[in-house]
């Protein structure tokens, strides 16, 4: 059975439009209006493995706000479609990734309880035309939206673009890990029977 999604939403502030296939060939078409952001959601889609489009326009006149964070809502609703009932996943992921001087940390429950936690030792600023802080939305709207919980650390770093990089990173690799099928293909990962 496909792990796959599409999903689009339309709000008066955007229009975002993504398709996402979990056991895709690793091909991605991007286009926020963020340049950064773009490097970003493509970093995540090539260290995950999945198939990604995202199409996006938002009032970036205001600022990226309303575009980041209305991405991390589709994208999490699309990756709560394309997992689906759950069976025969790993369900959790972790990952540490380096960029540089920069050492991320990434935790992921596939568990249909939403939570996020956000840990980073450097203030995040801006890296090219991408707003900083709007990455914590980012990650906490998927977090929410596709119902996991995830755990994102920046253990240490100085360099902004490296330190959300490694970020993403982790988050993909965890992603994969927690996603990847296990050798019993009908069996729900829960002593429930249910993710809940």
């Amino acid at each position: 059975m496909a792990r796959s999604a599409h999903v689009e939403r339309t709000t008066k502030e955007t229009e975002i439009v993504v398709d996402l296939n979990i056991d895709g060939s690793n091909n991605s078409t991007i286009d926020t209006g963020i340049g950064f952001f773009d490097h970003m959601l493509d970093a995540l889609q090539k260290h995950a493995g999945f198939d990604l489009m995202v199409r996006a326009k938002g009032d970036l006149f205001i600022d990226g706000h309303h575009t980041v964070e209305d991405v991390g809502i589709v994208f999490g609703q699309a990756l709560l479609q394309a997992i689906g009932d759950a069976k025969g996943i790993t369900r959790f992921g972790h990952a540490y990734c380096p960029l540089d001087e920069s050492l991320a940390r990434a935790v992921v429950d596939i568990s249909g309880r939403p939570f996020f936690c956000f840990e980073c030792a450097l203030p995040l600023v801006r890296a090219g035309d991408f707003e900083g802080e709007l990455f914590e939305e980012f990650l906490r709207a998927l977090a929410m939206n596709a119902k996991v919980t995830l755990h994102v650390e920046l253990l240490y770093g100085a360099n902004q673009h490296h330190a959300m990089e490694a970020m993403v990173k982790a988050l993909a690799r965890a992603l994969k890990m927690a996603l990847e099928r296990n050798d019993i293909e009908n069996n729900i990962p829960s002593t429930k029977g249910v993710l809940v």
